[in-house]
């Protein structure tokens, strides 16, 4: 097998997670800029066999836009365009900061280190790749 890597998308910085190569698990991998996103994703590619990439969407149940609709089309637009084969899988990225401040508080984190965003976009991109195996 292969891991599958997702992606919480943001304008400014995206939250990365992946799989171990059975993929069984969804561990937070990295933040990094969302202008530096396609060069870190063929990095990640290269490293490891792929399954395929997962990709947090807003209002996907209910069919509703926001303001990042726009930016994560675009975004699996690229994805699709530079790995023609691998699959790309949408999923319903609701409350996942919410739930993923709640790991960070009830994992001990200090308020400090919360405020540092990078530590919730990577955790929220965990969230939705676990959404995605179950």
């Amino acid at each position: 097998m292969a891991r599958y890597i997702a992606f919480d998308w943001g304008k400014a910085r995206t939250g990365i997670a992946v799989t171990d190569s059975n993929a069984i698990i969804a561990s937070p991998l990295s933040t990094v800029p969302t202008s530096d996103l396609m060069e870190e994703v063929k990095k990640l590619f290269n490293e490891e066999a792929c399954s395929g990439f997962v990709v947090g969407v807003p209002g996907l149940m209910i069919g509703s836009k926001t303001d990042s609709s726009e930016g994560i089309e675009a975004f699996i637009s690229k994805l699709k365009k530079a790995y023609p084969g691998v699959d790309i899988h949408r999923v319903d990225e609701r409350h996942t900061s919410s739930q993923a401040l709640d790991a960070l508080i009830s994992g001990g984190m200090k308020k400090s280190e919360r405020r540092q965003k990078g530590s919730l976009d990577k955790v929220s991109a965990a969230l939705i790749l676990q959404r995605f195996l179950r």
